[in-house]
């Protein structure tokens, strides 16, 4: 991990400036922009490794842009929100966001979360791990990231696949919802997993048809069966 390009999204210079001192430090390219619109018009052209992405933006919020960016792009995203509420966390994670923080924040820890997300969201490099996998009628293609019922091709977000990647990789046992929280968004939510069981009901929507279902075990959490 060397000489990533992240893109810091705050209307406050302050903060990029404070921010970049530090990644700069570790090796990363830095690039900046102060409201949302230009934030994209950044992703177009620059196409970063990284982003740090805050909430309250002029011209577009950090929310719309967050799923603009989804839409098209599995690039990390990194959200900071001034305010230490659930509900903007909650939202920023079924928008696809990879992590947050909440400001103010101590500028080591913004450098140690980044790092940890792009270790984490690394393609996979072993062949074994890019097979497809099977179940029944449902094939769920990690390199491609590609899920398809019989022959037909299922639009899914980014953490609905890797939520559904995960619960096949471990078929026929029980996850608790803590547990889908740190392995497919990577950190302890202090106990929050309302968006755990909401992606659950995106994905049981749109795998009707499928032979794969995902039950529901009770005060425990969910596994994937055929």
């Amino acid at each position: 991990m060397a000489d990533e390009l992240i893109l810091l999204v705050d209307d406050e210079r302050n903060i990029i400036d404070f921010a970049s001192l530090y990644l700069r430090q570790e090796g990363f390219r830095l690039l900046s922009a102060e409201d949302g619109l230009a934030a994209l018009d950044m992703v177009e052209k620059a196409q970063p490794d990284f982003i740090v992405l805050d909430l309250m933006l002029p011209k577009l919020d950090g929310w719309e842009v967050c799923k603009r960016i989804r839409a098209r792009s599995d690039v990390p995203i990194l959200m900071l929100t001034a305010r230490d509420d659930d509900i903007d966390k909650i939202v920023g994670l079924e928008l696809g966001a990879d992590d947050y923080m909440t400001k103010p924040f101590n500028p080591r820890e913004l450098v140690a979360r980044v790092k940890a997300i792009l270790r984490r969201t690394e393609p996979r490099r072993s062949s074994n791990e890019n097979t497809p996998l099977r179940i029944q009628n449902l094939v769920i293609d990690p390199a491609r990231r590609v899920v398809k019922i019989d022959d037909r091709e299922i639009d899914l977000r980014t953490k609905e696949f890797d939520l559904l990647l995960t619960l096949a990789e471990n078929k026929g046992y029980v996850l608790s919802r803590e547990k889908l929280l740190e392995i497919v968004w990577g950190f302890d939510f202090y106990g929050e997993t309302r968006t755990v069981d909401v992606h659950i009901a995106h994905l049981r929507h749109k795998l009707k048809g499928s032979q794969a279902i995902i039950e529901t075990v009770w005060g425990v959490g969910y596994k994937l069966e055929e």
